[in-house]
């Protein structure tokens, strides 16, 4: 009976339609300038984001909303990549992550860290909560934040500031510049 239960309301939750959109921000430090960009392979709506100005490495990773951490850790394998090794072998998968649930089917993943996130499994974040730090672990070929917003578990284009990202579709190479207003509350 009571794995009748689980699976019935696992089977309503996906069902249920997603809530309105949160006020998403950029997930990096309030008044930064980043480029978002993509690749041809890298999947629609993956936003790989690269600060325009200084060093990538390190640099603080924030909750682009306030939610609940369901996923912390390691995604794949690490590989050797870092500050001191910035040349070291590639890894597999989203190598340090995190993935935030923000309620009514919306969530946010942050790939690529540089070190375990600061964040765990059911911990409470608030938005612009530095949840980790920027780095190039798991299947990266430089330091930066890889960024998903999915809907019902699907990726949809991210929105920051409730305006859309413009980064859509892989079939070419292409970046914008956005300005962070993750500026705490």
């Amino acid at each position: 009976m009571v794995v009748v239960t689980v699976l019935g309301l696992l089977v309503v939750d996906r069902l249920r339609r997603p809530g309105p959109r949160p006020l998403f921000q950029l997930p990096v430090a309030c008044g930064e300038t980043w480029r978002l960009s993509t690749y041809p392979g890298h999947d629609d709506f993956d936003v790989d984001l690269f600060p325009t100005e200084g060093e990538a490495w390190g640099r603080p990773v924030l909750a682009a909303a306030g939610g609940t951490v369901v996923e912390s850790g390691i995604n794949g394998a690490l590989g050797g990549r870092n500050p001191a090794h910035p040349q070291g072998p590639k890894g597999r998968g989203g190598g340090y992550w995190v993935k935030i649930d923000h309620g009514d089917r919306w969530e946010t993943q942050y790939l690529h860290m540089l070190e375990p996130p600061l964040v765990g499994v059911g911990d409470d974040v608030a938005a612009g909560q530095q949840i980790g730090k920027v780095g190039s672990t798991g299947d990266s070929g430089a330091p930066h934040l890889h960024y998903e917003q999915r809907r019902a578990r699907e990726k949809t284009e991210a929105s920051f500031g409730g305006e859309r990202s413009g980064i859509t579709t892989d079939d070419h190479e292409y970046t914008v510049e956005r300005t962070s207003r993750n500026c705490g509350s």
